[in-house]
């Protein structure tokens, strides 16, 4: 059985500095020393293991004396309790209320008040022996005095009720932890004081914490461990990171409370596949267990042995974790790291610090969290090699935490926490300005103030004339108003400057139209979704003579457009604009930028200069806040920029790529699958690709160049990849779909060694990071990569070309070639639904062979009856399963019956299925037959484009009696193009030829067979 005790706190002891002392038999605790005086709280929980229920628990405070001698052994004893633990079984549930004892006043202490005070103690006895004790009728403990909850004081209340218990806890505990929780305090109504033992048999006690600790602590899980670790420290502040810096810094996709039990669960793999890749031996992993002193902590120690480096020997580490948080959603650990054996290790420890804690928002709905591990250095002795080994230390951190990033990121998928966090905020930091439709600041010029000026002037003149009667008006000498050439000069003026205002407010109108609804329109659709925050223009060139321009920017990607508003008479124009595109089939590789002047609707813009942005290319930290220059020649000569913030997100998480995945494998007639999370990883390690980027395929091939390299050419959605290395010779580098202008297959030379020549030929000015990987630069400047020796050349080239016609297609060819296979797939399901057969004319049949037959035309149509002949003759061609159905009339002299068989292994390498339609009926001239076949294959490459025909016409042989002659024609029906059409052709044509061969002579061999086995006596 097991004992809990909790400690809450004391009252009336008169005296700060006190703590509590427990004791069961042998087994002894105590607390914390309490600071507070007359009132302390401890708040403090122990287990004791009872063997015995006889066993009494002694409760004893003692006043702390900090000058009481050298071994601190004469403490003051202020008063006792003894409480028979037998007393409990009475109890419901066996646990006592929260319960005011009141302390024993010592016998030898003369000068100690005659209250001693009490102490504020809840109980729970919890095992297997307990309910023997269930109906045991007990008489009231005389040291147990209840008080009146009248009187209780309001602090004891809130004090306790942090005990409240949240998680899974032992049953003991839950139940103590529920009833503090609901905390009801009596007052006593008798006083009773006892003493038994002299006061020295107590004050003889020494308490031996390290002792019992592990008496009473030893036996609780990880699990529970944490949560009573949560309940005490749920209000303390994550800690800051050390200073040494950060060493990881990562967002994964998994909880922050599973990330925390896969890095530190005792026996965890983590930790063993950890000591194999960082080399560590003789691992000993110490229990997790609980210290005293200003707070208890959770801490376990680990002991490892590090592997010998060409430097440094193998040297013995300890590493001591501790928890300094745990409050379900945050956690921290504190790492002291101590190597005495290597050189100058006793001068300093090196200190960690991992912190998890909840990360950014999935648009997936699942949880995520971030790691982030920090590190120091703290010298306990003055050494002149400090920087030496501060130098070292971070060198061999960075190596090992490097290891271990790349260990859990082949556990749990790696996010870009620092760009899922700030999306979000800095979008919603861009407060759209929008200009008003009454803006006069455009307006204010020195045309439209004289305008203004002479109209306001004309006016008042009129209106001198006609009310006042003023000969004269505002008529001066050089000005005559209105009847005089110099009104008509002033009307002409007027008139001039009129039209141009004119022009200016019809300029304006058209730019408030032309600012479209790009702006705030939302995205459509699941997919990839590419967000543009247009922030700012700088240093745009002008194009007019006033000096500034009224630009506007257009932004394309995947084929797909969106386009910002005008802004008027600036060179340094403040967009504040966000720009969504609808989601993407197809992950956004490249952005094009063209910023515009706006002349009207009707007149063609000028281009101020333009910017491409690869994705690939920038990490999505460097695409949240970035600033493009401007290509062209007068964005060059002004140094024209754009600064944009650009967000790609996929809102529809694995689903997505599994569509695209699914759309391409049917482009390329191959099931396409998602990779490995560990092989995605290492690919875009490879290649410094970010983290949303997938592989599609890769292929072992040749890089042909002057100088040859074996290695693997990678493709993923966005890129075309290549890596080798040949003896420490190495080559990488990748382009994107979109920079490829044509795509050449050649036949194998001797130049290329018997092996057939994929070439990849890039647009002018594209991939010049590639350079080092192409062959050759044509006359048109164009770089030519060339790939060879492919395990399967057949099976490369058609998925790259599928790919690279996917990327690079217009929507309108797409949705054509999309037409063109909805049609053929009609055609395909027409053809399998009414199994008719198609005319000989339409399937273009072709006559393949011809045999003479020494058996009449009624013994071959039995081989065709469905009978035991002709499953005999089928089954030793090869045939498996072979099954008929009956011939039944179709039409006016026409049967027809269905056929199904599977080819063995010998026929064909994939097992191919075949369903056959027979239709067979008389020739005119009542001599012969003729059958038609069409056969549909399953399990086979690219049988769905296609439907194989046969013609067999028997007629009488003229070369010999009782013979018969047949003819076979083959033809093929295309139900889809492909450019394999011919091979395929020619294969099924040599094939079927040969089979009829093989069928005839046993169709001969059987008939004659049976003949003379009928003819025998």
């Amino acid at each position: 059985m097991r004992l809990y005790v909790y400690v809450l706190e004391g009252k009336d002891l008169h005296g700060k500095d006190c703590y509590v002392k427990l004791q069961v038999g042998k087994q002894k605790s105590k607390t914390n020393v309490s600071k507070k005086p007359i009132d302390p709280i401890w708040n403090e929980e122990f287990v004791f293991r009872i063997h015995d229920i006889g066993e009494v628990l002694i409760v004893s405070v003692f006043h702390h004396d900090d000058d009481s001698g050298f071994f601190n052994g004469s403490a003051d004893l202020m008063g006792r309790v003894r409480i028979p633990l037998w007393s409990l079984a009475s109890e419901d549930n066996h646990t006592l209320l929260p319960t005011w004892f009141s302390l024993e006043r010592p016998k030898s202490g003369k000068n100690a008040p005659k209250d001693c005070g009490k102490v504020l103690l809840t109980m729970s006895l919890q095992g297997k022996n307990q309910d023997s004790h269930n109906n045991r009728l007990l008489e009231p403990n005389p040291n147990v005095i209840i008080e009146d909850p009248e009187e209780a004081p309001a602090e004891s209340f809130h004090s306790s009720s942090s005990f409240k218990a949240r998680h899974k806890i032992p049953e003991g505990k839950k139940l103590i932890k529920s009833i503090v929780g609901r905390l009801k305090i009596f007052r006593k109504n008798d006083e009773a004081s006892r003493t038994d033992h002299d006061s020295s048999e107590l004050s003889s006690i020494v308490s031996d914490y390290e002792d019992c600790r592990e008496e009473n602590l030893s036996n609780f899980s990880f699990e529970e461990g944490l949560e009573t670790l949560q309940s005490k420290d749920n209000e303390q502040d994550v800690p800051e990171n050390l200073p040494g810096g950060v060493l990881v810094d990562q967002a994964y996709e998994v909880s922050s409370t599973d990330l925390n039990m896969f890095l530190f669960a005792p026996n965890s793999q983590f930790m063993r596949d950890l000591s194999e890749v960082n080399g560590t031996m003789d691992v000993q992993e110490g229990p997790w267990t609980w210290t005293s002193g200003e707070m208890t902590r959770l801490t376990r120690v680990l002991s490892y042995t590090k592997a010998a480096t060409k430097l440094v020997k193998a040297v013995k580490a300890k590493e001591e974790q501790t928890y300094v948080k745990a409050d379900g959603k945050e956690f921290a650990v504190f790492v002291a790291v101590h190597t005495p054996d290597v050189p100058y290790g006793s001068t300093f420890k090196i200190e960690l610090l991992y912190k998890i804690m909840p990360g950014p928002d999935l648009s997936s709905g699942e949880e995520s969290s971030r790691l982030v591990v920090s590190w120091g250095i703290t010298f306990v002795q003055s050494t002149m090699m400090r920087s030496m080994i501060e130098s070292g230390a971070r060198q061999g951190l960075k190596e090992s935490f490097d290891q271990f990033a790349d260990l859990v990121a082949r556990n749990f998928k790696t996010l870009d926490a620092s760009v899922f966090q700030d999306k979000d905020h800095i979008l919603a930091t861009l407060q759209t300005e929008h200009q008003s439709d009454l803006e006069l600041g455009y307006f204010w010029n020195i045309t439209v103030f004289t305008t203004i000026v002479m109209v306001l002037y004309v006016v008042v003149h009129i209106l001198l004339l006609s009310k006042r009667g003023l000969s004269h008006g505002l008529e001066f000498y050089g000005l005559d108003l209105p009847d005089s050439f110099g009104e008509l000069f002033t009307c002409a003026i007027l008139v001039i400057q009129v039209e141009h205002v004119y022009n200016m407010v019809s300029h304006f109108i058209q730019a408030r139209l032309q600012r479209g609804g790009d702006h705030g329109i939302k995205s459509q659709g699941d997919g990839w979704v590419l967000t543009v925050a247009l922030i700012e223009g700088s240093n745009l060139a002008s194009v007019g003579a006033c000096g500034f321009c009224d630009p506007y920017v257009v932004f394309t990607c995947n084929a797909k457009t969106r386009t910002s508003s005008v802004k008027l008479q600036t060179c340094d124009p403040q967009w504040n604009e966000i720009l969504e595109f609808d989601a993407m089939e197809e992950p956004p590789a490249v952005l094009d930028v063209e910023v515009y002047d706006f002349d009207g609707p009707f007149d063609q813009a000028v281009s101020l200069g333009h910017a491409e942005i690869n994705f690939l290319k920038h990490s999505a930290t460097e695409l949240a806040d970035l600033w493009i220059p401007l290509e062209g020649k007068l964005a060059q000569s002004s140094q024209s920029k754009l600064h944009l913030r650009i967000f790609v997100d996929n809102n529809n998480g694995v689903e997505t790529i599994r569509e695209y995945l699914s759309k391409m494998g049917k482009e390329v007639g191959k099931k396409l699958n998602i990779r490995s999370p560990h092989r995605n990883s290492t690919f875009q390690k490879l290649f410094g690709l970010p983290p949303d980027e997938f592989l599609i395929n890769d292929f072992t091939c040749q890089l042909k160049r002057k100088l040859p390299l074996q290695g693997r050419l990678f493709l993923s959605a966005r890129i075309v990849g290549f890596y080798g290395n040949f003896l420490g010779y190495k080559a990488k580098f990748f382009f994107v779909w979109e920079d490829i202008d044509n795509i050449h297959v050649h036949s194998p030379t001797l130049s290329s060694v018997g092996s057939p020549l994929l070439i990849i030929v890039l647009k002018k000015g594209r991939g010049l990071d590639a350079r080092h990987g192409a062959r050759s630069q044509d006359e048109e400047g164009r770089l030519r990569f060339y790939f060879q020796s492919f395990v399967s050349f057949n099976v490369a080239s058609r998925i790259i070309t599928a790919l690279w016609r996917t990327r690079t297609l217009t929507p309108d060819q797409k949705a054509q070639i999309a037409e063109e296979q909805e049609d053929q797939e009609e055609r395909s399901i027409m053809l399998d639904d009414t199994g008719c057969i198609i005319d000989v004319e339409e399937a273009k049949m072709s006559k393949v062979y011809t045999a003479e037959l020494s058996c009449n035309i009624k013994s071959f149509m039995e081989s065709i009856d469905g009978g035991k002949l002709e499953h005999k003759v089928m089954e030793k061609s090869g045939c498996l399963n072979y099954t008929t159905t009956a011939w039944e009339p179709y039409n006016s002299n026409v049967f027809e019956r269905r056929v199904s068989y599977k080819f063995n292994r010998h026929v064909s390498v994939f097992g191919a299925e075949a369903t056959c339609t027979q239709q067979k009926f008389p020739i005119g001239n009542g001599e012969g037959w003729i059958l038609n076949e069409v056969m549909t294959l399953q399990g086979v490459p690219l049988s769905d484009h296609f439907r194989v025909h046969f013609r067999y016409q028997i007629e009488r042989s003229l070369l010999a009696q009782n013979a018969c002659k047949c003819d076979v024609y083959i033809g093929i029906t295309w139900l889809k193009s492909t450019k394999f059409q011919q091979r395929i052709t020619q294969n099924i044509t040599v094939k079927f030829t040969n089979r009829s061969k093989e069928i005839f002579a046993l169709v001969e061999r059987e008939t004659l067979f049976a003949s003379q086995q009928d003819n025998a006596p």
